[in-house]
């Protein structure tokens, strides 16, 4: 039951676009106690079926800008290969220690974007009273 929780959660995070990917690594580790290693080979094969969705979905919404998206893609691939390259030599408490100070920043980046918005809405109301 456990595992069908975590996966439903992830995929709608990751059909969202703010990647379930993440979520799941977090999930496995944190409630199915599943090791660090395992648990991003798990998010590899759960991402591509769920990528897949999600990108029919985004093509048929026509919110995809394939010239943009077909370097990045190829690029990242790139970056795909040397991540797992680097992260299959690490020591499991090393990589879990990256894995969350790359959570960390991500909430600190969120947490300023949101702080910045709210600045900027804020002094376009004020302006416009």
């Amino acid at each position: 039951m456990k595992e069908i929780i975590i996966g439903l959660i992830s995929g709608i995070i990751g059909g969202l676009g703010m990647g379930g990917g993440t979520v799941l690594i977090l999930l496995l580790g944190m409630f199915a106690n599943v090791e660090q290693h395992i648990a991003q080979g798990t998010n590899v094969i759960f991402f591509v079926p769920t990528a897949i969705a999600a990108i029919l979905i985004f093509i048929k919404n026509k919110n995809i800008k394939f010239k943009v998206g077909i370097p990045i893609c190829l690029w990242g691939l790139l970056g795909a290969y040397i991540g797992a390259t680097i992260s299959s030599r690490m020591e499991v408490g090393i990589l879990r220690k990256c894995f969350g100070g790359f959570l960390i920043l991500i909430a600190i980046y969120q947490t300023y974007s949101f702080y910045k918005r709210y600045r900027k809405e804020k002094n376009r109301n004020t302006s416009i009273k």
